[in-house]
């Protein structure tokens, strides 16, 4: 039996290379974080800190900017209340909803993160040289645009995952 032949791509997908140095970022973030002393931080609360703001968000406006569900939010929410990193308080706006913010300790955790990548930024533009480092945080950000763009483009209809269009 043979095995069906894929197309050959020539060179590695870029899928995939967004996700290696996505992954070598996050395990970065918090490998430093642990080296901190906040040894609560896990991968997973990278969506948060990469989203709340200083004054305090949705859950549904972090979820939308981290690219996940509001269940998956959610539920890092959740764990980060529990670890005292977040707190949520009802919404000034509209009492139903909730904000959710950073505690003291929360405060104090994201700091050190902050400061983390503007070190790494520091370096990696120092690594790259200034401009070849700002071309490619402006190819990643007119990336995003460009695949945002055709996803609306697409046909309304949902599509299996794998199926051709004819």
């Amino acid at each position: 039996m043979s095995s069906p032949q894929l197309p050959r791509l020539g060179r590695k997908p870029l899928i995939a290379l967004v996700e290696r140095a996505n992954r070598a970022l996050q395990t970065d973030m918090v490998r430093r974080a642990h080296a901190d002393g906040h040894t609560e931080v896990k991968m997973a609360h990278n969506s948060v800190f990469g989203t709340l703001y200083s004054g305090g968000a949705r859950a549904a406006d972090m979820a939308a900017r981290a690219g996940i569900t509001r269940q998956s939010m959610g539920e890092v929410i959740r764990d980060m209340v529990a670890l005292d990193l977040l707190e949520m308080r009802p919404d000034p706006d509209d009492r139903r909803a909730k904000v959710v913010g950073y505690t003291e300790h929360g405060v104090e955790v994201a700091s050190d993160g902050r400061r983390h990548l503007i070190e790494l930024e520091r370096r990696l533009a120092e690594e790259f040289g200034e401009r070849e480092y700002d071309i490619a945080r402006d190819v990643l950000e007119r990336l995003v645009d460009v695949l945002d763009r055709f996803a609306a483009e697409e046909p309304h209809e949902t599509q299996a995952a794998g199926t051709r269009r004819t």
